[in-house]
């Protein structure tokens, strides 16, 4: 069984209702999940190792920055060797500030340089996921799961 960790950081609860998508979906199709949150679970980035998939989800406001709770998380992705680990980054923003969804891009831009491999596609929503949106989650987390056979046992 291919075990997934989600982590995200969401003060509005916008990005928990996505990770909950990609749970529901995750689930239902027999993986074994862990969630956590930046805002109340201990995060040690060892952990990352231990998964065949790993689910970074931020929410990004103002100048798009790495939410607080998640910045040492970020900080401390430079202590751990991530070469070909697979991983992918989504959240929420909102289109009224001046960039939107900057902190998965830099999330995402982050974990690339450092050698993971990245799913493809960056999942970014507009504020609270809506019906379409859920598809949006669904169509994420079955990219990235076709893309655990391709890295197990390479």
């Amino acid at each position: 069984m291919n075990k997934v960790l989600i982590l995200y950081a969401s003060s509005t609860g916008n990005t928990e209702m996505i990770a909950d998508a990609m749970v529901s979906y995750l689930e239902s199709h027999r993986y074994h999940v862990v969630t956590k949150s930046f805002e109340f679970d201990s995060i040690d980035v060892e952990e990352l190792l231990d998964y065949d998939l790993v689910l970074i989800g931020t929410h990004s406001a103002d100048d798009g920055q790495i939410p607080f709770e998640a910045e040492h998380f970020y900080d401390d992705l430079d202590n751990i060797d991530l070469k070909d680990r697979l991983i992918g980054v989504f959240g929420s923003g909102e289109s009224f500030y001046d960039v939107f969804c900057e902190s998965i891009e830099m999330m995402g831009d982050r974990l690339v340089h450092l050698g993971a491999r990245l799913v493809p596609t960056r999942l970014k929503v507009e504020l609270e996921p809506d019906a379409k949106d859920k598809v949006r989650c669904e169509a994420f987390v079955k990219e990235a799961c076709e893309m655990i056979g391709e890295t197990v046992g390479s």
